[in-house]
């Protein structure tokens, strides 16, 4: 146990809440039965915490949010149904996101404002999802993903690191809506989902793939392709996109672009060769 949290007015705390050290919690502000504070976390106003809720030190839940929000189970008998959520250290949460119960955000996670992320999603480290972002259930995002604004994952999806998607990018799952039978894409590590791209359900995207703007996506697009179009034909290699401005190849991305990447002010080949044989082929395949 830490030292007792400072609060504002009209703050609710339930049982057997443990609190690390500085922890603060703002006006209005509701926290169910065992709930789990780490040290120096900060609780903006209107906050629901419910219950089976552990969030790790150094984070910030802003205004308006609702962390550990019920499941369906809830609502069909509304009796509580335990349902752990787990977050790790030096998470951001801006003001009005709802994170359901039932899953786990690994360190460094951040998202803008009102994003939902629904049950059983499992979301690796140093993960930032953009506002307004909904990512359905039963999802799985890796490490250093990056979602910007508006995105919409459907359920089942696969995301693995180093991913970029960027605003208003679509992921369906339902081959024949409306059904019972949910197929999500699988996007592998350094493939690119650019704006108002939509990807039909079950499509895989390979490594090093972009996903071209407006694209609408049938098929797999494989390594190093080049998707573009309604619907999206390949175009090209992508080694062979040259930057606007220095006329050099851009492509793979990862040896241009660091900003934010486990290889920042490092160098990929550098970060990439210390990494074990199992790593690297989960990253770059055999």
């Amino acid at each position: 146990m830490g030292t007792k949290p400072e609060t504002g007015v009209n703050v609710i705390i339930g049982d057997n809440v443990r609190f690390g050290n500085h922890v603060i919690i703002k006006n209005n502000c509701i926290i169910e039965d065992n709930v789990v504070l780490g040290d120096n976390i900060y609780i903006d106003h209107n906050c629901i915490i419910r219950s089976d809720v552990s969030i790790a030190s150094d984070s910030m839940i802003g205004a308006n949010c609702i962390i550990g929000e019920y499941q369906m189970d809830f609502y069909a008998d509304r009796l509580y149904h335990k349902h752990e959520l787990k977050i790790g250290e030096r998470a951001l949460i801006r003001s009005g996101s709802v994170i359901y119960n039932g899953s786990e955000i690994g360190k460094n996670f951040q998202c803008g404002h009102h994003v939902t992320i629904r049950e059983r999603t499992q979301i690796g480290d140093n993960v930032s999802i953009g506002t307004l972002s909904d990512i359905q259930g039963d999802c799985r995002l890796g490490n250093f993903v990056r979602l910007h604004s508006d995105v919409f994952i459907g359920k089942h999806s696969r995301i693995d690191d180093c991913v970029w998607i960027f605003p208003h990018a679509v992921f369906t799952n339902d081959p024949t809506p409306p059904s019972e039978h949910e197929f999500g894409a699988y996007i592998h590590s350094f493939a690119i989902i650019a704006a108002n791209a939509i990807l039909l359900p079950g499509v895989e995207i390979h490594t090093d793939a972009l996903v071209g703007a407006g694209a609408v996506v049938t098929r797999d697009v494989d390594k190093y392709e080049v998707a573009l179009g309604n619907p999206a034909k390949i175009k090209g290699d992508v080694r062979d996109i040259k930057n606007r401005e220095s006329g050099e190849r851009h492509y793979p991305w990862r040896y241009h672009f660091d900003r934010a990447m486990p290889w920042e002010n490092y160098g990929f080949d550098h970060w990439y060769n210390e990494l074990d044989d199992k790593m690297k082929t989960m990253l770059l395949g055999k």
